[in-house]
């Protein structure tokens, strides 16, 4: 990854929120509450046997979706309340399991996605401390409920890097922007290497784990107007949590990498909501298909190690 030297006088600290903001914070923390009730209640015991490798067609998958507001769909035209099977939702968890049942396989459905939510503690607090609305994270609201499940994919990165570029437009890094961004990259890879720990020894045993990686964020519409010095940090971030993080995964066991950093497709607008950051329906339709392919194919390609679009931001 290429080095550079970011002013940190040219960030503004930027909180990508979505809309009912307040009503989303009330109800996410409610279904956060209702699922520690069931945990207790032992009400997601069940530990079946999932395949090793790709889901053996006709069999019964149990899918659990990781995420944020990309999990229940912001931006689609059917977006999903979180913990809901959602049938008719246009966002790529829906259309995952619509596409999977389709092919005859029996799935049940639990979306953990928490709109605003982060991977860990630590960037929960980071984003709090300049006044980002998160009111969850990946490794305690939503690891501990992947207990049942045969297929997880997970998707993070999109609001860290907002949580990072916001601390530095707030004077966090000091002289040496760069040499903070990749300490926070650091610290993703650090709570990466926890959520997917954790999902292994909750999940049914053989799980398979597909994993999104980061794409560059710099080079989203949703940054088209800032500055280049705000689109470098942004792909400075979203490149070294690919590489370092994400991208490792594909050599371990019953872990695909669906690498839309490298994909063509997540940089089109046409694949944008009116925000600019999350997909619309075909965006997300296109992610719903690599996942599929991931979790049926008798094998996947492993995510490139680099890429043009990790240097669009020259």
């Amino acid at each position: 990854m290429r080095r550079s030297s970011i002013p940190i006088s040219s960030f503004a600290g930027r909180n990508t929120r979505t809309p009912n903001r307040r009503i989303w914070t009330t109800a996410c923390a409610v279904l956060i509450v209702a699922a520690a009730a069931c945990d207790k209640l032992g009400m997601r015991d069940a530990s079946p046997t999932a395949p090793s490798g790709p889901l053996t067609p006709g069999s019964t998958v149990n899918y659990t979706a990781v995420g944020a507001s990309d999990a229940t769909g912001h931006g689609a035209s059917v977006e999903c309340v979180p913990l809901t099977d959602c049938p008719q939702g246009t966002g790529y968890v829906p259309v995952t399991a619509r596409e999977l049942r389709a092919r005859g396989f029996t799935v049940t459905l639990l979306n953990l996605g928490i709109p605003t939510a982060v991977i860990g503690r630590d960037f929960q607090s980071l984003g709090r401390q300049y006044n980002h609305t998160i009111v969850g994270n990946f490794i305690d609201d939503e690891m501990p409920f992947v207990r049942n499940s045969t297929l997880v994919t997970v998707f993070a990165g999109g609001n860290e890097v907002n949580v990072i570029t916001s601390a530095l437009g707030n004077g966090a890094g000091g002289s040496d922007p760069a040499g903070y961004i990749d300490s926070q990259v650091r610290a993703f890879g650090s709570d990466y290497a926890t959520l997917i720990s954790g999902i292994r020894d909750r999940a049914a045993a053989g799980v398979h784990i597909i994993v999104l990686n980061v794409p560059n964020f710099g080079a989203l519409p949703y940054l088209a107007r800032a500055t280049t010095s705000q689109r470098q940090a942004a792909q400075r971030a979203a490149v070294g949590m690919t590489t370092t993080a994400v991208n490792p995964l594909a050599g371990a066991q019953n872990v695909s990498v669906v690498d839309i950093m490298c994909d063509a497709r997540t940089y089109q607008s046409s694949n944008y909501s009116s925000d600019g950051f999350h997909p619309n329906d075909s965006g997300y339709a296109f992610i719903a298909a690599e996942i599929v392919n991931a979790a049926t194919a008798s094998s996947y390609p492993a995510p490139r190690s680099t890429c043009p679009q990790m240097t669009a931001i020259p």
